[in-house]
């Protein structure tokens, strides 16, 4: 078992605050436990999980075991180093110190760029999911009042941040144990006017497996995005009360609680609903099932929760991508007007975050069929290269850490390094499927022309000029 008792505060305190390079210490451990779980739960398992469950049917409960499997040993090897070395920067910072600076700046831009791409997408489901409810509004302005409104909560304290980012989290996590104890009593035939489906739709209209293995190859691609997000955690933990403490607990905890949270779920949706109802995909595969159920309201009820899980993942974004871009500023590898900080917040960083994502979401409206899209299939496959790059790092710094500072492993590696070669093949995997794929090969050709580019600036300003220690 790994050492998970991590030194005094006071101890560690001089690391923290070196670490987060002048930011402020106002998360809580509650707010890092938080922002580990609702990292991950948003509106990819709410409603695109569905396209998942199509493809590969029952099989799905697999392809997510699966994909949760490399998630929790990537977050295990990323929670190692951001325990031994908490850091704003997280893997960036990390790999930075294991490759070389240019591996920092590849990983950390690149992050960058997802996050707020990712916050224009937010934006945009958002504003849907309001024009809805409010017919005749212009979706752009619900989008610039959601920008606004986060944009100013990261602008303020930190612990503003960590406030917001708790009760969302905590509202997503709550309809997730909602849906899983109804569909628990569904299954068991407990609830009212639910008769108990035993195995009829696991095994029955083409069996478990009813696209055969392309499907299940389809759902695995589908799982492995989904599971994005996590990597927050160990970002935010530089700016809580006792990073080293934090970072471990909130690792610990959130592996086992997201395992139960995604694959509880298709376990109970694949189990209750036959997996090539329409409603599936067309409503999302929450929806379908609690109308299956004949919960009153159910499309409303988790209307509701999908825009509270897109707000949460913009306010989550525009903290983790103003975090980085100020690491990368304090490491010498950004404008140095972006690292400017006031009251312990790089207020510039959020600023511009915000700014990138609302263009974003203007570039879909003026230029929908070709800027947009290669916006899209540029971040298509983003984190597989941080996951890639997070791996190669714990490998190298692991038996660094080892030879200089063995105190500071708090969290180990499992079976190290086996699992770690493990991880690496598992992405390779990952990358040789959607080469196969001719729906996810662009994703993978235009991720990999983005991370080439980054990688050659990179190399060229790690020419031009001496390395930085990486303490951002």
């Amino acid at each position: 078992m790994s050492r998970t008792t991590a030194p005094t505060p006071v101890d560690r305190k001089d690391d923290g605050a070196t670490a987060s390079h002048g930011l402020s210490h106002g998360l809580k451990q509650r707010h890092l436990s938080m922002i580990a779980l609702g990292g991950v739960i948003g509106a990819g398992l709410f409603v695109g999980s569905g396209a998942g469950i199509a493809a590969a049917g029952p099989s799905i409960v697999v392809a997510y075991a699966i994909s949760g499997l490399l998630v929790m040993l990537v977050m295990r090897m990323l929670g190692e180093m951001s325990a031994a070395n908490p850091a704003s920067g997280s893997f960036s910072v990390h790999a930075e110190r294991a490759i070389g600076p240019w591996a920092g700046f590849t990983a950390g831009w690149a992050f960058w760029f997802l996050l707020c791409v990712a916050v224009g997408l937010e934006g945009i489901g958002a504003a849907k999911i309001m024009t809805g409810w409010f017919p005749g509004t212009p979706e752009w302005a619900w989008v610039a009042l959601f920008m606004l409104v986060f944009c100013g909560t990261n602008l303020a304290a930190v612990k503003n941040f960590g406030e917001f980012e708790f009760w969302f989290a905590a509202l997503k996590v709550g309809a997730i144990v909602l849906f899983l104890g109804i569909g628990v009593l569904a299954i068991v035939g407990v609830l009212p006017g639910a008769d108990a489906p035993g195995a009829t739709n696991l095994t029955g209209d083409g069996g478990f497996f009813p696209n055969g293995s392309e499907g299940l190859i389809v759902g695995l691609l589908a799982s492995v995005f989904a599971y994005g997000g996590l990597e927050t955690v160990t970002i935010a933990a530089a700016e809580s009360e006792h990073p080293v403490q934090g970072v471990a607990k909130a690792v610990r905890t959130a592996m086992w609680r997201i395992a139960l949270f995604y694959i509880g779920s298709m376990a109970v949706i694949v189990t209750l609903v036959p997996w090539d109802d329409k409603a599936v995909v067309e409503k999302g595969p929450y929806v379908a099932t609690l109308d299956h159920l004949g919960i009153p309201a159910a499309g409303q009820i988790m209307n509701v929760v999908v825009l509270i899980a897109l707000l949460s993942a913009m306010n989550a974004n525009i903290y983790g991508a103003s975090r980085m871009a100020c690491s990368l500023v304090d490491r010498g590898q950004g404008p140095k007007a972006l690292g400017r900080k006031f009251g312990g917040v790089p207020r510039p960083a959020v600023l511009v975050s915000s700014v990138f994502g609302f263009v974003c979401v203007l570039l879909s409206y003026w230029r929908p069929d070709d800027i947009f899209i290669w916006l899209l299939n540029t971040i298509g496959a983003i984190i597989l290269v941080v996951w890639f790059f997070i791996a190669v790092s714990q490998l190298l710094l692991r038996r660094r850490t080892e030879r200089e500072a063995p105190e500071k492993l708090v969290v180990k590696m499992w079976a190290y390094p086996v699992l770690t070669w493990v991880a690496l093949a598992g992405m390779a995997a990952i990358f040789f499927l959607m080469a196969r794929d001719e729906g996810t090969r662009v994703q993978l050709y235009w991720t990999g022309g983005l991370t080439v580019l980054l990688a050659a600036i990179g190399f060229a300003l790690q020419k031009a000029r001496r390395p930085v220690s990486p303490d951002a």
